[in-house]
């Protein structure tokens, strides 16, 4: 199992890497310049020269990639004189040399070039958003997920079942930023007066004369347009899945026995059906915490996704760079645990 977990976590972090190469070099030779975007087009000379230095734009392409995986590293060499490095905040482990030492520390992201804030901070405020939003409508794909699945299952070959997959290939096929301008111009807009749902908005709203308070409706409508798909999927897989236990002799002798419907669905057919539809409930999961962007914009939700679309807008490129490592990073995460939960509960996988 240590063998299988260390191979797992290596291939993560070659895979991180390869991430952090690909997009500190593809926002390196877009057009611009960082330090203008930092001080705006009015500046002297001189304070342009200034910030060119201390974002280390005066120096070769490959020194500053190396500077800037040791910014991300949380184990970095810096200088022990604290002069050159007044940006983050470290811990002195033990010298490496007359003027460096290594340090340990949170990955730096550099900072904003709109707000001047670090990128770090700015991401820890939206991500318990798009947390939220993912696990909503996660939440709302597999219940009804498998609660389509299996009515399909039990009614093969009627009406519902007919509506069942035609529903979710409509849903599988259905872009989510197309499925929500139309829930929310459908919900939001035209059936304002019944639903009380609004078309934009965000978990906490401010009232001028209650003040900060939690609006959960605000949640509903982006949870269900990013949770289509998913939902369509799971649908699918547990109506197949399903539909080839419900064949097998053990089930024939569950009815046999005078067990209920009910008890055989639930206790003896569904525990052995949701295998596949736990590896796509992962998997869906690690997309949506990684790329609900469009969702969010639509719908004013402010997480990860609507930051980074408002960063674009902005040219600000170092959130961005951030926001685009962060969802990187937690869509690793998620396939490395799901490996690991698989290699535990299934000791074949450990050999693949």
């Amino acid at each position: 199992m240590l063998r299988f977990l260390a191979r797992r976590i290596r291939y993560s972090l070659l895979v991180l890497w390869g991430v952090v190469t690909l997009v500190f070099f593809l926002f390196n030779v877009l057009p611009g310049d960082p330090a203008r975007l930092t001080i705006g087009q009015r500046s002297d000379i001189t304070t342009l020269k200034n910030v060119r230095h201390e974002l280390n734009l005066d120096k070769p392409l490959f020194t500053r990639y190396l500077l800037y995986i040791n910014d991300l590293l949380p184990l970095s060499i810096n200088d022990r004189d604290n002069i050159a490095q007044k940006k983050y905040s470290y811990l002195r482990l033990f010298p490496v040399s007359t003027t460096k030492c290594l340090v340990l520390k949170w990955p730096y992201m550099g900072r904003s070039y709109n707000t001047k804030r670090e990128v770090n901070i700015v991401l820890a405020e939206a991500l318990p958003g798009t947390i939220i939003l993912a696990l909503a409508a996660m939440t709302i794909a597999t219940i009804l997920g498998i609660l389509l699945g299996i009515l399909a299952a039990l009614k093969k070959g009627t009406w519902l079942d007919t509506s069942a997959i035609a529903a979710s290939v409509a849903g599988i096929s259905m872009p989510s930023f197309f499925a929500g301008l139309l829930i929310a111009y459908v919900f939001g807009y035209l059936l304002h007066s019944v639903t009380g749902l609004n078309m934009t908005g965000s978990l906490w709203e401010y009232d001028p004369f209650t003040g900060r308070h939690l609006a959960l409706k605000n949640l509903l409508l982006p949870a269900l347009a990013l949770g289509i798909r998913p939902l369509a999927i799971i649908t699918q897989l547990t109506r197949s899945a399903l539909l080839d236990v419900l064949s097998q002799d053990y089930i024939r002798t569950a009815y046999a026995k005078g067990l209920s419907t009910t008890k055989v669905i639930f206790r003896h057919a569904l525990p052995n059906a949701l295998n596949p539809v736990i590896t796509a409930i992962s998997g869906w999961l690690a997309e949506l915490l990684a790329g609900s962007f469009f969702v969010e914009y639509i719908f004013g939700w402010k997480g990860v996704g609507k930051l980074t679309v408002d960063a674009l807008d902005k040219f600000d490129f170092p959130l961005v760079m951030g926001a685009v490592l962060l969802t990187a990073f937690i869509f690793i995460l998620v396939n490395l645990l799901t490996d690991m939960l698989y290699g535990w509960l299934d000791p074949r996988v450990r050999l693949a």
